[in-house]
């Protein structure tokens, strides 16, 4: 079985898992898994301090992509200058569509659920889901624009923060 198609990822590459945001390929490595060879890409979350091992021939169609290029990340900056779109609908199931949005992985969708989320100082207080929902979102645009620029979350989460501040000025 051998593969015609080389993968697109390396090791010591940034990508995104979309249920876990951005992690670094650590090796990709060989394992036999109920009697079958099987290529597996070994992806560390450092932050999270979790590892995880995607086989190589499912990591595209499972969602695993590269880091979003300068583009997209801009295209996600003036999203979140953008209003906030709050929708009527009952609670639960917003936070359903917010869940889903962060979990899919896509920078721009990530950006929406920030924006919807963030609340100025002279706004109500959120909830507790509202803010677990807000914070997950906010860590997760972080962690990548941070790795697109090569910086650190601490500036990212900053700028994200000015950016948002200032919309609400």
């Amino acid at each position: 079985m051998s593969k015609t198609k080389k993968s697109e990822f390396r090791p010591n590459d940034y990508v995104v898992y979309p249920a876990h945001g951005v992690g670094q390929i650590v090796s990709i490595e060989e394992q036999e898994i109920a009697g079958l060879p099987l290529e597996l890409f070994v992806i560390s979350f450092e932050k999270d301090k979790m590892t995880l091992r995607v086989p190589t021939d499912k990591a595209s169609e499972i969602g695993m992509r590269s880091l979003s290029s300068p583009d997209v990340v801009s295209k996600a900056i003036s999203t979140l200058k953008g209003k906030a779109k709050v929708k009527r609908a009952m609670w639960s199931r917003r936070a359903q569509e917010y869940e889903q949005k962060i979990n899919s992985g896509d920078l721009i969708a990530i950006a929406e659920v920030v924006r919807d989320l963030h609340r100025a100082d002279d706004q109500r207080e959120q909830s507790y889901s509202e803010r677990q929902l807000y914070e997950a979102a906010l860590e997760r645009l972080t962690r990548e624009l941070a790795a697109v620029s090569g910086g650190d979350e601490v500036q990212a989460a900053k700028e994200v923060d000015e950016v948002l501040v200032s919309r609400a000025a």
